[in-house]
């Protein structure tokens, strides 16, 4: 196991059980997939054609607020159009899929799978405007392949070769087949979902972190406040301090003096500072 995969034994439990089997995250979102082909061929079968007004993805109609359909969009699929590439899909979703489930765990799979199938319908939304788009039926499992293939680039896959040139060699090929087929929206889906796989595992490896934006704040205005006020012992303290000072000073002038140069004042000081010791002196005793 990663170091950077969960430590949660949770993570790695099935989210359900089939008849006695464990269903992971992985193989759910694989059942997911084929009901969505069932009621599509059973709704196609009674001429049913509401679920491909309402379903599919289109930018016009988000941009107008009907934003369920990015969620939506991927659960369109009829037989007759998606064939033999969706059962490579759920093969893809179910195998690759359950190898990066299994070293990120449940979680984490999950947001990589969720932002996998949003990533499509939200860049074609936000460039909308000037690109309308229509899509349905995507599921987003080469782009797992793409992950697993960064998590294991030294998986052996067929003929021996290694995954990450595998990877490399289908982005290629289908990047030749979209270009050929001036298939502008197809090129934009390959690369944006399997650009986003691909940094997403890299970042939860540690390669790289995102950029922190610190926004400009309002420093907040200073306020001069009024001094504290002063401890009641510490003023005691400083009231007795002071006394002490002048009974010395007093005592300094008497030998520099004489008793007799002292004023009224200066002797009531003096006969009240005697008069205090004299009472702690016999407290004490």
């Amino acid at each position: 196991m990663n170091g950077f995969g969960p430590t949660d034994s949770d993570e790695h439990q099935p989210v359900m059980w089939l008849r006695g089997h464990a269903v992971y995250a992985a193989h759910f979102i694989v059942l997911v997939f084929v009901a969505s082909m069932l009621v599509t061929t059973l709704l196609d079968f009674s001429r049913v054609t509401l679920h491909f007004a309402w379903l599919p993805f289109s930018s016009a109609e988000v941009l107008h607020g009907q934003v369920w359909r990015l969620f939506t969009y991927g659960l369109v699929n009829p037989p007759r159009e998606v064939g033999f590439q969706f059962l490579f899909d759920m093969l893809m979703i179910a195998w690759f899929g359950r190898d990066v489930e299994r070293y990120f765990g449940r979680r984490t799979f999950l947001l990589l799978y969720g932002c996998i199938y949003l990533v499509t319908p939200v860049l074609f939304t936000a460039i909308g405007g000037w690109l309308p788009v229509s899509r349905y039926g995507e599921t987003g499992a080469f782009a797992l392949f793409v992950a697993f293939a960064t998590i294991y680039p030294g998986a052996l896959m067929m003929f021996n070769v290694l995954a990450k040139w595998a990877a490399v060699i289908l982005v290629g090929l289908f990047t030749l087949i979209a270009l050929d087929a001036r298939d502008v929206t197809g090129l934009i889906t390959l690369w944006a979902t399997c650009g986003f796989a691909f940094a997403f595992v890299r970042h939860h490896q540690g390669h790289f972190t995102l950029p922190s934006f610190r926004l400009w704040r309002r420093k907040p205005k200073l306020r001069v406040l009024p001094d504290l006020p002063a401890n009641k012992a510490d003023s005691a303290r400083g009231v007795k301090a002071n006394s002490m000072a002048e009974v010395d000073a007093l005592l300094d002038k008497i030998a520099r003096s004489g008793i007799s140069s002292l004023t009224s004042k200066e002797r009531a000081k003096l006969d009240s500072a005697r008069a205090e010791l004299l009472k702690k002196d016999s407290g004490r005793s």
